[in-house]
C-alpha cells in the first residue's frame, strides 16, 4: 500500500497522506511525501499542490513509536519535507479535516497557506509528552500568530477548534463544505494570480513586535509557574519560542532541535510516553473483537465514600455521569465528600479546574 498518493483535480495535484488510523508522519510517509511531491513541482501541466490526509484526520503528527529509533533520524526527517513544501516554486495548500496535531500541523505551517473544515481541530500538544515541537512548530507559528498567542497554544497543548484558529490567524479559512474542493479552487486561484508562495519563515512582524517587548517571556512564566511546578517541558517550549525572537529562523530551527533532543532523553519524557502507549493498551481487551458493541453508562453507584470509594465516585462525576454514593451512615458519608471537596479544591488552586467546574462535579 503507498502511503501518499498524488491524483489530480484540473491542474491541481492532490497529495493524499494515507496512513491509518491517524495517518501519522513515519519514515515511510515522509518519503512518499517528498517524492510526490518532487513529481507535481517537475510536472509543468500541474500549476499547485494540496496536501490532506485520508480518512477521519489531516495527520495526528508524528510517529511515536520511532521516537528513540534510527526511523526517527531516517532522511527525509520531518523538518526536511516541512523545508521541501515551503521551498516549492508552486503553491502548496493544506486542507485540513478532523485533526492536525503535532507534525501534522508543524506539515501544514510549512504549507503556503491553509484551510480547515468544519469541526477541524488544531494544535502543538508535544508538551505532554515532555517534549517541544521538534520541526519548526515554535519557530513558526509565532511568526503566524504572534508569540503570546504561540505560547498560550504551545505551552497548553491544547487543540482548538477550527473557529479560533481562523480568528488567531492559523487558518486562512474555514469551509463549511468540501474542504479539499475548496483547496483546489483556492489554490488554482492563488496560482492565477502570479504571486509568490508565502512562506511562513519570512514572517518578521509578530516577531518584531516580540523584540520590543522582551519581559513578555518572564512574565509568561510567571503566570505559568503553579500549574507547571516541577514540569520540564513547559519551560522548554518558552525557551524554544523566546529563540525564534532572539535568533534568525535557521538558528532557531537548530535551538528547538537541541531542545527537542534535550526533552526527548530525559526521564519526564520517557514516563509520559510510556503513559501514552499504556492508556492506549488498556483499552484492547483480548478475544473481545473491534465491532463488539458497547453499553452506554448513564448513571452509577458507589458503595463506601473511603480513599477509593471517593476516587471511584469522582472518576465518574469527572466523565459526566451522575453518580450515588451510599455509606453506612451520615457522618462517615459527610467525612468522604469532605474529602473529594478537598481534592477538586486543590485542582482548582492549581488551575487545573474552574471553581463553576468544581461546584458542578
Amino acid at each position: 500500500m503507498a502511503e501518499v498518493t498524488l491524483s489530480k483535480r484540473a491542474a491541481v495535484a492532490v497529495i493524499t497522506i494515507d496512513n491509518p488510523p491517524v495517518n501519522a508522519l513515519s519514515a515511510a510517509v515522509r518519503a512518499g511525501l517528498v517524492d510526490r511531491i518532487a513529481a507535481a513541482t517537475g510536472d509543468s501541466s500541474i500549476t499547485a499542490l494540496v496536501i490532506t490526509g485520508s480518512g477521519r484526520i489531516f495527520s495526528g503528527g508524528a510517529d511515536i513509536r520511532e521516537f528513540g529509533t534510527p526511523a526517527m533520524t531516517e532522511s527525509p526527517t520531518l523538518r526536511d519535507v516541512i523545508e521541501t513544501i515551503e521551498n516549492s516554486p508552486k503553491h502548496v495548500i493544506a486542507a485540513l479535516h478532523g485533526t492536525a496535531a503535532g507534525g501534522g500541523l508543524e506539515l501544514a505551517l510549512g504549507c503556503h497557506y491553509r484551510l480547515a473544515a468544519s469541526g477541524t481541530r488544531v494544535g502543538l500538544p508535544e508538551v505532554t509528552l515532555g517534549i517541544v515541537p521538534g520541526a519548526g512548530g515554535t519557530q513558526r507559528l509565532p511568526r503566524l500568530i504572534g508569540v503570546r498567542p504561540a505560547l498560550d497554544m504551545i505551552v497548553s497543548g491544547k487543540l482548538i477548534p477550527a473557529a479560533e484558529a481562523l480568528e488567531l490567524g492559523v487558518v486562512d479559512d474555514v469551509v463549511e463544505g468540501d474542504v479539499l474542493e475548496a483547496a483546489a479552487a483556492f489554490a488554482e486561484s492563488v496560482a492565477a494570480g502570479g504571486a509568490s508562495p508565502r512562506k511562513t519563515s519570512e514572517m518578521e512582524e509578530k516577531i518584531d513586535v516580540a523584540r520590543k517587548t522582551p519581559e513578555i517571556f518572564e512574565e509568561f512564566r510567571h503566570a505559568m509557574a503553579r500549574r507547571a511546578r516541577g514540569l520540564e517541558a513547559p519551560y522548554a517550549c518558552v525557551e524554544a519560542v523566546e529563540a525564534a525572537v532572539n535568533l534568525r529562523f535557521e538558528e532557531g530551527l537548530a535551538e528547538e532541535r537541541r531542545i527537542f533532543v534535550r526533552c526527548l532523553g530525559s526521564e519526564q519524557s520517557k514516563t509520559l510516553r510510556y503513559v501514552f502507549f499504556a492508556e492506549r493498551e488498556v483499552t484492547k481487551i483480548p478475544d473481545v473483537p473491534r465491532e463488539t458493541p458497547t453499553l452506554s453508562i448513564n448513571a452509577a453507584a458507589v458503595i463506601g465514600c473511603g480513599t477509593m470509594g471517593g476516587g471511584i465516585a469522582m472518576s465518574f462525576a469527572n466523565a459526566g455521569i451522575p453518580v450515588r454514593v451510599l455509606e453506612a451512615d451520615q457522618d462517615t458519608l459527610d467525612r468522604g465528600l469532605g474529602v473529594v471537596r478537598k481534592n477538586y479544591a486543590s485542582s482548582v488552586s492549581k488551575g487545573r479546574l474552574s471553581q463553576a467546574e468544581m461546584e458542578a462535579r
